[in-house]
């Protein structure tokens, strides 16, 4: 069981940053990648940015230049560094992990509960 908790959310102006945090736990054994999907009520559920163990990242174009995701392999721990924050980044967003655990080195994927993240005046 791998459990994931997300942190940093809120309400911020247009133009405005906000720093999305999420901690995994478990009887991990590595994480092999970690990443960020937001969801807006009635629409599908988009993946925002992602890091492989290795530290390659990848965006949304929709994010790029905006967003920064980066990952503490040590603490099980990823960021998302949001700037030049828009109304239309208003979601839920919610953190992913996935890799093996336990001893018998089972694959997982795991889905933390979601923050919400409003960008109004």
């Amino acid at each position: 069981q791998v459990q994931l908790v997300e942190s940093g959310g809120g309400l911020v102006q247009p133009g405005g940053s906000l720093r999305l945090s999420c901690a995994a736990s478990g009887s991990i054994l590595y994480i092999s990648a970690m990443g960020w999907y937001r969801q807006i009520p009635g629409k599908q559920r988009e993946l925002v940015a992602f890091i492989t163990s290795g530290g390659t990242a990848n965006y949304a174009d929709s994010v790029k230049g905006r967003f920064t995701i980066s990952r503490d392999s040590a603490k099980n721990t990823v960021y998302l560094q949001m700037n030049s924050l828009k109304p239309e980044d208003t979601a839920v967003y919610s953190c992913n992990a996935e890799g093996r655990v336990g001893s018998d080195r089972r694959t997982f994927r795991s889905w933390g509960p979601g923050t919400q993240v409003t960008v109004s005046s």
